[in-house]
């Protein structure tokens, strides 16, 4: 092997591990997480750049995927996605793909109620109901930090779930904030 295939051996490496390590937290964070409308990804086959691919999922939840076509990615995971790209272009495109796919920004929750600023804000992993408050400004003086819910599909159907201010919220929640009766 000679100085130059050496090298370029080490630094094709050493950018793979530099961005396994980069998006470590997101892969922790997405473990289960379903892609959905709303969600931007990345998918990148390692060298080949002609495969690397970033997109927002649309309503209809697909993407076209160069030599794959179309594929429903709604309702997926990460790791689903990313065995699926490995199985369609492993044999007739690609010896062995090295598949790595993140999720760069995911849709967004929102916030009403009482509070000061209502709307969408985007969804950060870790998200509590009391982040949540944060990001829209603070409660107003007559919430109640004891009567709050979150309306959240569960299993495609949708439910309203009583929260306190240590609940985990999701993407597509709805957090709600109702009034308190002094």
């Amino acid at each position: 092997m000679t100085r130059t295939c050496s090298w370029q051996l080490c630094a094709c490496l050493c950018s793979a591990l530099f961005a396994l390590m980069l998006s470590l937290p997101a892969a922790a964070a997405a473990g289960d997480y379903q892609l959905s409308s709303g969600d931007t990804i990345s998918i990148h086959v390692y060298g080949e750049d002609d495969l690397t691919l970033q997109t927002r999922l649309g309503e209809s939840g697909v993407i076209n995927y160069p030599y794959l076509g179309v594929i429903k990615v709604k309702g997926m995971t990460v790791a689903q996605l990313e065995s699926r790209i490995v199985g369609g272009l492993k044999g007739d495109y690609l010896i062995n793909p090295s598949v790595h796919v993140s999720i760069l920004e995911y849709r967004p929750f929102y916030i009403y109620g009482e509070v000061k600023a209502p709307g969408g804000y985007p969804y950060q992993p870790g998200l509590t109901v009391e982040r949540a408050v944060a990001l829209a400004g603070g409660l107003t003086e007559r919430a109640s930090t004891k009567d709050m819910t979150i309306n959240r599909v569960v299993g495609g159907s949708e439910r309203s779930i009583k929260v306190s201010m240590s609940t985990s919220v999701y993407p597509d929640d709805s957090v709600l904030i109702k009034d308190s009766f002094f």
